[in-house]
């Protein structure tokens, strides 16, 4: 039995499905000359007054063969729970077409464009059954490839008819993101507070986790007006724009200066050695690369070849970042250790371990809620409360600052740095434990 030409395309957006967010603004894409037998445009969530408006115009149909049937090229809409089903269906037959599936919702074929040359199609189609849909161009014509210019547009509507272009489950971002800034610029107006009264104990890192802050509010408030157009509009209005500036700026700040926390810099010495300088320039540039692939998934969309690809990169390059930015705090502990034994100063140098081993089990832990348990909330919260996991990452990343912040903040006497000679002997004891090794 031959094997189905849609079997593997099916299988891989199984899988892709489960990293794609829903998203929603009015799209203008352009096809070039694409053979591939699935193509997905849009993922987005519906309420029951729900609705998708497809344009498609300069349609052209290349094929080596005599004849192509119009009716095995055309738009569908997809629900989660129907995604198996159809999949089972081309596993059992291996020439069937999706377009033939009772499971999917069928909005128009080729059939049904206009009559050469202006071969275009326009309509709307209402989406009463509320649930998770992914919008998809099949074609079933082998040896087959297509051009096309597409316009999708894809919203719910209000109880006062305005259009709302965000997924029923994301709708709340907007709010929920300049909440969030508020709270940042708050934490901001501290931190110069705290500058300003220990003005002694401010050290060159201290102004960089100060400028962290700011970008993080900065971010935020953009993300919020970003989601806002989309919400309002279905486009941005630019505002895209300014959230991917912030977020670069935000997120090299943030390695950065987790990286010269865990070094000391600044703070207990005044320059990195050789191998530290090396992280820096091994995690700075990719994430400018991280960045890069960041801006590609979120302005194109599943519909361009290399998405896949893209996804992948960012992937690799996030989980290199996330292990090299722990080898600083392990080396900054080793060194610790190494010192204590040598410059009889026991009680420091215990305070200076248990603070950068809390540092380091602080650090692990944000690592690990952001990137697999605010995953799995994406992937198994029910489509309606998809805004539940950004929320919990926003969360995370607030206390995370917080902590971090407050264990390295400007004081005249740190608490972890304070030499009590009474504690000496049972600090050497603790030191020879093994208490403190990774």
């Amino acid at each position: 039995m031959a094997k189905s030409p849609f079997r593997l395309p099916f299988l891989l957006l199984l899988l892709g499905l489960l990293a794609v967010s829903s998203t929603a603004e009015i799209k203008s894409l352009k096809i070039s000359s694409d053979n591939r037998p699935m193509i997905l445009f849009e993922k987005f969530g519906f309420t029951h007054t729900g609705q998708v408006s497809i344009s498609v115009k300069s349609v052209a149909v290349a094929t080596s063969l005599a004849e192509t049937d119009p009716s095995r090229l055309g738009f569908f809409l997809l629900s989660e729970e129907s995604l198996l089903q159809v999949l089972l269906e081309i596993q059992q037959n291996p020439q069937f077409c999706v377009l033939d599936s009772h499971y999917i919702q069928r909005l128009f074929t080729f059939r049904d464009l206009s009559p050469p040359p202006q071969s275009s199609f326009s309509h709307s189609y209402p989406v009463t059954a509320p649930n998770e849909y992914s919008l998809f161009f099949a074609n079933c014509a082998p040896e087959t490839s297509v051009s096309m210019l597409v316009r999708t547009e894809v919203f719910n509507l209000d109880r006062d008819g305005s259009k709302d272009y965000l997924s029923a489950g994301l709708t709340q971002l907007p709010s929920l993101y300049f909440v969030f800034s508020l709270a940042y610029l708050a934490f901001l107006g501290l931190w110069i507070y705290a500058g300003i009264t220990n003005k002694r104990s401010v050290h060159r890192i201290h102004l960089l986790m100060g400028g962290l802050l700011l970008m993080k509010a900065l971010n935020l408030i953009c993300a919020a007006e970003d989601k806002h157009y989309v919400k309002i509009t279905g486009t941005p209005h630019g505002w895209d724009v300014l959230f991917y500036i912030f977020q670069f700026i935000r997120v090299v700040l943030l390695f950065t200066v987790i990286v010269l926390i865990g070094t000391g810099w600044s703070f207990l010495k005044p320059f990195l050695q050789e191998k530290e300088k090396k992280v820096l320039m091994i995690v700075i540039p990719l994430q400018v690369l991280a960045n890069v692939a960041s801006v590609v998934i979120g302005e194109t969309g599943p519909f361009i070849k290399d998405w896949v690809t893209w996804n992948q990169v960012f992937l690799l390059v996030d989980i290199i970042c996330c292990c090299a930015i722990i080898f600083p705090i392990v080396w900054s502990i080793r060194s610790l250790r190494e010192t204590s034994k040598t410059d009889g100063k026991a009680a420091r140098n215990l305070a200076k371990l248990t603070l950068f081993r809390q540092f380091y089990i602080v650090v692990i832990g944000y690592l690990y809620f952001t990137r697999i348990v605010v995953f799995a909330l994406k992937t198994i919260a029910a489509y309606k409360y998809q805004w539940v996991s950004n929320a919990a990452e926003e969360i995370a990343s607030l206390v995370f600052y917080m902590v971090m912040f407050y264990m390295f903040r400007p004081v005249e006497r740190n608490e972890y740095f304070v030499l009590d000679e009474e504690e000496e002997e049972a600090a050497e004891l603790a030191l020879r434990d093994e208490e403190f090794e990774l």
